[in-house]
C-alpha cells in the first residue's frame, strides 16, 4: 500500500489525497497499525501516555482511545461519568503521542451501546426522552444494550458538543464514532422511528456524524462497520453482521469514513473486505485478543492490492493491561506483518 507523507507546518494531519491514505508527520511512509484502548478514566490515560513510547517502539503508529462520558466536559457537567479525564491529562497523552509519532483518534459512542448490563449510560439517564425504547426493559433485561433515538430533535446537539470538546482536547485530527452491534433501531416503541426503514434510520445517523466532524470539524471520521454487513449475505451471525435491517446503510453513507471492519475468529475468508473495498470505501481490519485469528485476518487482508486497505488495527476490550500492550501477542502479529513495508 502507498502512503503519501507531507509534512504540513509541523502539523499531525491525516487525510486522502487522491484515494490515498495520507499519514503526514511520519518520517516515513506506512500504513496504519492500531491499538484501540478503553480510557475512560484519568489514571488509564495517565498510564497510556506513559506506554505510548514503548508501543511506537513495538509498530504502533495509531492510538484510538475510547473515552465516550469518561471526560471532564463543561458543556454538559451532567454526562461526566467515573474518575473523568480531564484537559490537561489528554492533553499529555496527545503530546506524548506527537513525540512519537503516533496517531491518537478519541472515540465517542455513538447511537448504541447507551447501557451495559443493569447500568444506563449517563445521556438516557438524564434524558431518557432520547431512549429509543422509552419505557421499556426495566433493569435493561431482555436486551443487549440500548440506543437513542436517531430522530429526536434535540440529542444531537447535545452529542456534537462532546465531540467537540473531545477533539479539542486530545487535540485530534480524526474521531471514532462506535455504532456497533446496535440492535434497537426503527423501534415501534419509538413515535418518530415506528415503521421507518432501519437503514435509512441508521444512514441518517451516520450521515449526521459526518456532517458534524468532516463538515464543519473538517477532520476524519471513522467507525466499526458490523451494522453494514448483512448477515444473509455473509455468514458472520448477528454480531459481526447486521440481522435488523440495517445493513442497507451501507450504500447511503459517505464513502470518505473508515469502516474499522472487526472479526475476532478465525476464518478462511472475511468477505466483508473485499465488499467494502469495490464500494470505495477505506477499510481498516480489526482483530481482538486470539493470536491465531489475528494473523488469519491480516494475512487475508494483506492479499488486497489496494490503497483503501488501511493496515490493522488491535481491539483489546480488556484482555490485556495497558503496561502490557507493547507484548501483547495479537499486537505483535500484527507489527511484525508491517515491520518491513516502506514506500
Amino acid at each position: 500500500m502507498k502512503m503519501k507523507t507531507v509534512v504540513l507546518m509541523g502539523v499531525w494531519v491525516v487525510g486522502v489525497l487522491g484515494g490515498v491514505g495520507v499519514c503526514v508527520g511520519q518520517s516515513w511512509e506506512r500504513p496504519w497499525v492500531g491499538v484501540h484502548v478503553l480510557a475512560g478514566s484519568g489514571d488509564k490515560v495517565e498510564e497510556l501516555a506513559g506506554a505510548v513510547e514503548a508501543l511506537a517502539k513495538a509498530g504502533i503508529n495509531c492510538l484510538v482511545v475510547e473515552v465516550n462520558y469518561g471526560y471532564e466536559y463543561k458543556s454538559h457537567p451532567e454526562l461526566r461519568s467515573g474518575r473523568v479525564i480531564n484537559k490537561e491529562t489528554a492533553g499529555k497523552l496527545a503530546e506524548a503521542c506527537r513525540k512519537h509519532h503516533v496517531r491518537l483518534i478519541p472515540q465517542f459512542q455513538c447511537l448504541g451501546h447507551q447501557s451495559w448490563k443493569a447500568n444506563t449510560a449517563p445521556l438516557l439517564t438524564k434524558y431518557p426522552q432520547f431512549d429509543e425504547t422509552p419505557g421499556l426493559y426495566p433493569g435493561n433485561e431482555g436486551i443487549y444494550c440500548r440506543s437513542w433515538c436517531p430522530l429526536h430533535p434535540e440529542v444531537n446537539a447535545i452529542i456534537f458538543a462532546l465531540m467537540d470538546e473531545l477533539i479539542e482536547a486530545f487535540e485530534a485530527d480524526a474521531l471514532h464514532v462506535g455504532m456497533d452491534e446496535v440492535f434497537l433501531i426503527g423501534e415501534d416503541v419509538c413515535p418518530r422511528c415506528k415503521g421507518k426503514d432501519k437503514a435509512e434510520l441508521f444512514a441518517k445517523a451516520v450521515n449526521d456524524y459526518h456532517k458534524h466532524i468532516v463538515g464543519k470539524r473538517k477532520i476524519e471520521m471513522l467507525m466499526w462497520a458490523d451494522r453494514l454487513i448483512d448477515t444473509g449475505w455473509i455468514n458472520y451471525g448477528k454480531w459481526e453482521a447486521a440481522a435488523n435491517g440495517t445493513a442497507g446503510a451501507v450504500d447511503l453513507i459517505a464513502k470518505d469514513i473508515v469502516l474499522c471492519d472487526w472479526h475476532y475468529g478465525r476464518r478462511q475468508a472475511y468477505e466483508s473486505i473485499p465488499m467494502f473495498l469495490e464500494k470505495g470505501f477505506r477499510v481498516w481490519p480489526a482483530s481482538w485478543k486470539e493470536p491465531p485469528a489475528a494473523e488469519a485476518l491480516i494475512a487475508y487482508s494483506r492479499t488486497f492490492e489496494n490503497p483503501r486497505m488501511m493496515g490493522h488495527l488491535n481491539t483489546t476490550w480488556g484482555a490485556v493491561a495497558i503496561k502490557d500492550l507493547a507484548t501483547f501477542a495479537p499486537l505483535k502479529a500484527a507489527t511484525a506483518a508491517f515491520e518491513k513495508v516502506r514506500e
